[in-house]
């Protein structure tokens, strides 16, 4: 049993009760399961979304599981579960915090000064998910006050450098230091011209090479048409960091940034705290949560 469904990748771990969604497609037995039932499954486009929650699967046990979804542009099958390095990966954690904090950002009517703290707890949690496994160690003895113990560190050598895309990056990225015990902040200020929707580059405080093995965060607020995070993470590339070095933050996305982000930077990590179905004409993420600049910072 197979369905065409668009290349992405998206993994998330979750609940047995948290509903599944799968591809809208045909099954030869009515009777029994969609494929990829325990998977949380977003295909492109939206419209093809529909709800599964047979009852069947509701007496599971309540331990979290992890998923792993693959998303091909050909026919993907049940087996075609394995995650590879040449993918694009996107993360949707589903920490109930983060779930609070977007559900702030989303309301209109969250003052200024909450809305910034907000998005910068939400980029507290993905960036504490996001380190998971990916920072370098040292390992040593220390002297504790009942004993001799072996420790790991989080290697200070080997700082994680974090780019916020101004302005609303800024936000997103102002608890980094305090969850990353090393790094270091270089700031992209890119704007989007309302009418065609394309990127231009007013701020670049990049280097001109970034050391080798750098580990990098692309902190963006919002990926909607993908415009200013591609722009971003060329300028990152042509200073010699591989895709696979980098993790994008964002409160929200949406299918349009990251079908493009899946086309150009295979084996890119995306950490996002939730994915929204569409984007309007203007390039506004709807339902979204506004202009994150102009909410972030009260202009």
């Amino acid at each position: 049993m197979a369905c065409r469904v668009s290349n992405i990748n998206y993994l998330r771990a979750y609940p047995p009760s948290t509903p599944r969604f799968s591809p809208k497609c045909h099954h030869q037995n009515p009777n029994s399961p969609p494929p990829l039932l325990n998977n949380y499954f977003f295909p492109l486009p939206p419209s093809t979304l529909k709800p599964h929650l047979p009852k069947k699967m509701m007496s599971c046990s309540s331990a979290l599981r992890r998923s792993f979804v693959t998303v091909k542009s050909h026919m993907a099958t049940t087996e075609e579960t394995s995650i590879s390095e040449d993918r694009m990966l996107v993360f949707v954690p589903p920490h109930p915090l983060i779930k609070h904090w977007v559900s702030v950002l989303r309301n209109e009517q969250t003052p200024s000064p909450i809305f910034r703290n907000a998005m910068a707890e939400i980029g507290r949690l993905l960036m504490y998910e996001a380190s998971r496994d990916w920072l370098p160690m040292v390992t040593g003895e220390i002297q504790s006050p009942m004993g001799v113990a072996s420790v790991e560190f989080i290697d200070p050598r080997e700082p994680v450098a974090v780019i916020p895309i101004l302005r609303a990056g800024l936000a997103l990225a102002e608890h980094a230091s305090s969850i990353l015990p090393a790094t270091k902040t270089y700031h992209l200020g890119i704007s989007r011209d309302e009418e065609t929707l394309q990127p231009t580059i007013y701020l670049n405080k990049l280097p001109d090479t970034f050391p080798e093995g750098s580990r990098v965060f692309v902190v963006d607020p919002m990926l909607a048409t993908g415009g200013t995070i591609v722009a971003s993470l060329q300028l990152i590339k042509e200073r010699g960091v591989e895709n696979q070095q980098i993790k994008v933050i964002s409160a929200v996305a949406a299918p349009p940034a990251l079908q493009k982000l899946s086309e150009k930077f295979p084996g890119l990590h995306v950490y996002t705290g939730i994915i929204d179905p569409t984007v309007n004409d203007k390039g506004f993420i709807i339902p979204g949560l506004g202009d994150a600049g102009d909410r972030s910072f009260g202009t």
